[in-house]
């Protein structure tokens, strides 16, 4: 039985800390267009955001080295030890962003610099979606993992609107000119202090259920507690062997979710402003707006991918990015505000049933044994050839065709491979993780259980 009000500080823990790695990283993305004229001044303002995007980009290359070091890491001493060091990498490297001389003061060392501690933030979230979706989902009750892993997006949304809030206030504030000669620094220096708030919250909690368990399991069980002793160790060569199927079926899924999602939350205000001329507060505060509603309705997708399944929701996200694509770019393109708003709000609820899905149905892939190896492998490797790519592919087709439909016809793409990805998963709601055993709310579901297993009498 599980301990409701422990469930309730994981989830909290897991989610803020989540929160506060999102706000580090998307301040980047929300400030693409300042970064390139800061870094990588050029007479062509293409050439700027390409420069700035490929800085994005660079981040999510170490992202499976992160993932391939702090997933065996957290198999093997724990989860939360794992998810703490994470943050605080993150919020050094975001912290030592704000520090950084423009290219004015120091030339070609400052661009270097940028990358540098961009590498050593995609290093750092290399273990955090892994962790943080692990963490919840072994702590979380079977018949509710749904509900309690849509927290960890909410804190996801929640990082993304605060940091892409506080930009849009600052520009308003500043004006374009003082946020190029000093405001830009403001998010990045803002970040530190949050992260502390957050390795507090994360240090003070006991690690999961799921993970005592296997460790007082294999306290007496020396073949087994040597078995799981040496995949955590970093046996990555045994993850491919073992769990390559799921590993491939995990990075499809991952590849469709992550190009829509980083395409809606981080590519679109730049869009907004490049493409079709909105002023960079405007761009940001329509989205903004849109993740304000999907933050209202992801824990409803949370309880309806507990009752009905997490196939059913995903194929809806998937569906939608593919049928509604088109329709949403071209109400967009029309530019005024509420065609603006109806084409991203029709994204929005499309990419909501895979935020408020993927959190409980990606741990479930993966026995507990390596469960945050596997899955911070698999994710990494993914988000790293699709999620990071995104903005700069986006930018790159744009200037080679010259059509701005371009994103809706990449969405298109992915949520093509996405809904095969979906058919050929297991339905994992409302069933006990692999490798550990049942976790139930009350008594009544756990006699409700024992009653279930227990064998007919045949006479």
């Amino acid at each position: 039985m599980t301990d409701e009000r422990a469930v309730k500080r994981a989830v909290k823990a897991a989610s803020l800390g989540n929160a506060m790695e999102w706000f580090d990283f998307g301040i980047y993305a929300y400030l693409a267009g300042t970064i390139g004229r800061v870094f990588f001044p050029s007479g062509s303002d293409t050439a700027q955001l390409l420069s700035s995007f490929a800085a994005f980009a660079v981040a999510f290359l170490v992202r499976p080295l992160g993932g391939m070091v702090f997933g065996p890491m957290g198999d093997r001493i724990g989860r939360k030890k794992v998810l703490a060091l994470t943050m605080i990498l993150m919020a050094i490297g975001t912290a030592a962003i704000g520090m950084l001389p423009t290219y004015a003061a120091v030339g070609f060392w400052s661009p270097l610099l940028l990358l540098l501690f961009r590498l050593l933030q995609g290093f750092s979230t290399g273990g955090e979606y892994g962790g943080a979706s692990t963490f919840i989902a072994e702590y979380a009750p079977d018949r509710r993992r749904g509900y309690f892993g849509s927290f960890l997006e909410l804190g996801t949304l929640a990082g993304y609107t605060g940091a892409a809030g506080l930009v849009t206030a600052l520009t308003a504030w500043l004006g374009t000119e003082t946020m190029d000669a000093w405001g830009w620094r403001i998010p990045f220096l803002v970040a530190g202090p949050l992260g502390l708030v957050g390795i507090y919250l994360r240090l003070k909690l006991d690690d999961t259920p799921a993970y005592l368990k296997l460790e007082e399991g294999n306290a007496h069980v020396p073949e087994a507690a040597d078995q799981v002793k040496s995949t955590a160790r970093g046996d990555l060569a045994k993850i491919f062997r073992q769990h390559w199927r799921t590993l491939v079926l995990c990075i499809c899924l991952v590849g469709a979710y992550n190009i829509t999602d980083y395409m809606l939350l981080s590519y679109m205000p730049t869009y907004l402003s490049d493409e079709l001329h909105y002023s960079e507060t405007h761009g940001l505060l329509v989205l903004v707006a849109t993740m304000v509603v999907l933050m209202l309705v992801i824990n409803q997708v949370g309880r309806l991918n507990d009752r009905f399944g997490r196939k059913p929701l995903l194929m809806t996200g998937m569906l939608g990015f593919l049928v509604l694509s088109v329709p949403a770019f071209l109400l967009v393109r029309q530019g005024s505000l509420p065609a603006v708003s109806a084409g991203m709000l029709m994204l929005g609820l499309s990419l909501v049933c895979l935020l408020g899905t993927m959190s409980a149905a990606l741990p479930a892939m993966f026995p507990t044994s390596v469960r945050y190896g596997s899955l911070s492998v698999g994710y990494n490797l993914a988000t790293s050839l699709f999620g990071g790519t995104t903005p700069l592919v986006i930018t790159a087709l744009i200037g080679a065709t010259g059509s701005d439909m371009m994103p809706a016809y990449y969405a298109m793409a992915a949520a093509l491979v996405g809904v095969v990805a979906v058919a050929c998963m297991k339905e994992t709601a409302q069933q006990p993780l692999e490798g550990s055993p049942p976790s139930v709310q009350t008594e009544q579901e756990a006699a409700e259980l024992v009653r279930s297993q227990t064998p007919t009498p045949r006479f």
